[in-house]
């Protein structure tokens, strides 16, 4: 059976959401959209704004929690692929 690497899939997992979040607030800041859904990300992400700046927390913050969730998904998924 074939075991994931955890902090490969934890750094993918933590990446991939980082920059997510980063490019979705960008993305709904250039097209004038209100935010007001993505802004909810501030409740969970400290510091997290609907801006640019808020951009660059929110990336840092989805890094850090996609990396922890990746992480625990990959460690559950090898203790139980055995």
């Amino acid at each position: 059976m074939m075991k994931l690497d955890v902090r490969a899939f934890a750094l993918a997992c933590g990446t991939l959401w980082g920059v997510t979040v980063f490019l979705a607030t960008l993305f709904l800041i250039a097209t004038g959209r209100d935010g007001s859904l993505i802004s909810h990300l501030g409740y969970f992400y400290l510091g997290y704004t609907f801006s640019v700046g808020g951009a660059v927390v929110g990336l840092v913050w989805g890094f850090v929690d996609g990396a922890v969730a990746g992480g625990l998904l990959a460690l559950l998924y090898n203790r139980f692929a055995r």
